[in-house]
């Protein structure tokens, strides 16, 4: 998808450098939106273009993502995998990983065949891995000491 947002970024740049007025932004992105924005969201989005603070969306969305995560006692988790992890043995993986992070996780999974296997866990600054390149890194460390 990297590809696809780097032909996507120019022309977005060039619609809305056409844009003249604070009403055609917000027309064209609500009218992208997948689906209808209430009334906050629709006053919110006015407030941002009219503000000149558009270009803050993506780090507004991440805060308020994390503060929706907070409220709900969760975490977002990225689970780092040399194979695809089918959905049973996935909801294997997330209660162990709930029970060892203590809270509730929102797991997404990335295949990263440099693992050889195992798995790789990030939760925020936190990382548990337990995968083959990280024990060949162990024994490669104490066997050079």
């Amino acid at each position: 998808m990297a590809e696809l947002a780097t032909i996507a970024r120019p022309y977005a740049e060039a619609l809305f450098k056409s844009c003249g007025s604070d009403a055609e932004v917000f027309d064209l992105i609500t009218s992208v939106a997948r689906t209808p924005l209430p009334d906050s969201g629709r006053n919110f989005l006015r407030m941002l273009i009219e503000n000149g603070r558009l270009s803050a969306l993506p780090a507004i969305a991440g805060h308020f993502h994390a503060l929706v995560n907070a409220r709900r006692g969760s975490s977002d988790a990225i689970v780092y995998s040399a194979f695809p992890i089918d959905a049973q043995a996935l909801a294997g993986v997330s209660a162990t990983l709930e029970r060892r992070f203590g809270r509730k996780l929102n797991l997404a999974v990335q295949l990263e065949p440099a693992l050889i296997g195992g798995i790789r866990v990030v939760v925020g600054d936190e990382v548990l891995d337990t995968s083959v390149k990280a024990r060949l890194e162990q024994m490669k460390v104490a066997l050079s000491a």
